[in-house]
């Protein structure tokens, strides 16, 4: 019997293990249908604790979380398993480096358990500390030769060096060893290098039958399929992969779009009129890059990391984690305390932000934040650095929300699971970022993906002068950057810039749904 559910009667035995198998797989109203029944007899059990935890944080409840986690980890101080609870949950939050202290508390307390190595790898990959990122991985693989997700993070990290053939061959081995080992099917699809033969296709639905398919092995294999149909012209199965693999994802991740979009209603008040902010220039070392995801971000930071004075730093969490800080710092959350800052308050909380990312600064002056969300900040962010100049990314609409539905974005972005939801959140970031550029035009330049394409030259000496850079060939000649790329366009920002990515008339018809949540016109042959 496992030694963590001593105290418990038979049934709660029974109640709290179900519960365990539901979450792996993420079921979470099964798993809280078990657990309610556990915690009305054992309400202060640590292990029953831990699971409500999880539920909680599957359920974007994290302080919720956090805080039932707590309870139990009192209770259990030196138990790694619960270090490394309470750092996926501090991670799934948001504060990574919370959650990296957590799992190396978990590592130290327990060298040989694979999973802290792993989660604390997935940690230092999202804080961009990507080599201390290989070294965890490693650890975790030297425990476990087979951990599966291990390995497939492993070839995502080859991917961001541009070694795409090492990348693909480790994750055919997976596959090979492991056929329903979901992240590796999508990293093989993430590639966009090569096409799906069909015996892919089929090993692909077989795999999705497989009992040992977990939820989440069945959504990243339904993406990799939708992939694989889309190459060979089966639009509409594409489709209907996409709806499946959506489906899944959408049980295990909640999302309310009115909650949201209320949230970013809040922000926006909270900036109007704009509060009196830091003084002088501080902020000019940075560039942030903001946008949806699958808007062309990632090319725009190629195109201005490929210039001798800027470093690209990628997708950094650091400004929304020192926002979180002074949230905890007040006992209120992000937009409640912002009239209650003075002057000071957002010169304090810039040179807080600067403070933490000076490692992007040693090599060039000048930095790029790539965050996408930001957009949700860009008041904050002109209060505490005045200086800085933001970048927001746009792609047409009906493209970028098609994107979207199309990649596995992790389960931070629940809005991408349906065409309603997608809609409502490009609505959210085209009224902000619209009222950003017109409040500060001098620092807030819209980017057309579109007006790049079609006229490169002239959009990137644009944003060179915006940036306040000189121009520089390189530049133009972006692709030949080896420098790391992780996101979803690693591979196609080390190509030419290509003019045939819109996908959404290829399905005609089939995306009028998608249409009609944007308030488009039906498809027009």
């Amino acid at each position: 019997m496992n030694p963590r559910l001593q105290g418990l009667g038979p049934a709660a035995t029974q109640h709290v293990m179900i519960a365990g198998q539901a979450l792996d797989a993420g079921r979470v109203a099964e798993a809280d249908q078990h657990l309610s029944a556990a915690l009305a007899a054992y309400p202060d059990h640590p292990e029953v604790l831990r699971m409500k935890a999880g539920v909680h944080s599957l359920r974007g409840e994290h302080k919720d979380a956090i805080r039932v986690m707590q309870r139990a980890l009192t209770q259990r101080p030196q138990d790694p398993l619960y270090y490394n609870t309470m750092g996926s949950l501090l991670g799934s939050s948001g504060e990574y480096e919370a959650a990296i202290q957590a799992l190396r508390r978990s590592c130290e307390l327990q060298p040989g358990l694979a999973l802290a190595w792993y989660n604390l790898g997935i940690m230092l990959t999202k804080c961009v500390r990507n080599e201390e990122a290989v070294e965890a991985l490693q650890r975790a693989i030297a425990v476990a030769p087979d951990h599966v997700a291990a390995r497939a993070l492993l070839a995502d990290l080859l991917r961001t060096r541009g070694r795409v053939t090492e990348a693909a061959a480790e994750y055919r081995a997976l596959i090979a060893k492991h056929p329903a080992a979901g992240m590796a099917w999508w990293g093989l699809a993430d590639l966009k290098t090569q096409r799906f033969s069909e015996d892919d296709v089929a090993h692909m639905r077989a795999a999705l039958q497989r009992p040992e398919a977990s939820e989440h092995d069945r959504t990243a294999i339904g993406f990799a399929l939708a992939k694989a149909l889309d190459d060979a012209g089966q639009y509409a199965e594409s489709l209907a992969a996409l709806a499946t693999a959506n489906s899944i994802a959408r049980r295990q991740q909640t999302w309310s779009a009115t909650a949201f979009s209320n949230s970013i209603a809040a922000i926006s008040s909270a900036f109007q009129p704009a509060p009196q902010g830091a003084s002088g220039s501080q902020g000019q070392e940075v560039i942030f890059i903001v946008s949806l995801p699958r808007s062309g971000s990632t090319l725009i930071e190629q195109i201005l990391a490929s210039h001798s004075q800027v470093e690209g730093a990628g997708e950094l969490p650091d400004l929304p984690q020192v926002l979180a800080e002074e949230s905890r710092r007040r006992g209120k959350p992000f937009p409640q305390w912002v009239d209650d800052m003075q002057a000071q308050d957002w010169q304090r909380l810039g040179q807080r932000y600067l403070e933490r990312t000076a490692h992007w600064r040693r090599q060039r002056p000048v930095f790029t934040d790539k965050l996408p969300n930001n957009w949700i900040y860009i008041g904050a962010i002109r209060a505490m650095l005045p200086g800085a100049r933001i970048v927001v990314c746009r792609r047409d609409p009906l493209e970028t929300c098609f994107s979207c539905y199309r990649q596995q974005l992790d389960y931070s972005n629940g809005y991408s699971r349906t065409f309603d939801d997608l809609a409502s959140f490009w609505r959210d970031f085209d009224r902000s970022a619209t009222r950003s550029a017109a409040l500060a035009p001098g620092f807030v330049r819209e980017n057309s993906y579109e007006a790049l394409v079609a006229d490169p030259e002239t959009q990137i000496r644009e944003l060179l002068a915006f940036c306040q850079l000189p121009y520089e060939e390189a530049c133009l000649h972006f692709h030949e950057n080896v420098r790391d790329v992780r996101s979803p366009s690693a591979t196609q920002v080390r190509q030419p810039l290509r003019r045939d990515t819109a996908r959404s008339h290829r399905y005609g018809s089939l995306l009028d749904p998608l249409r009609k949540a944007l308030h488009l016109p039906p498809f027009a042959s």
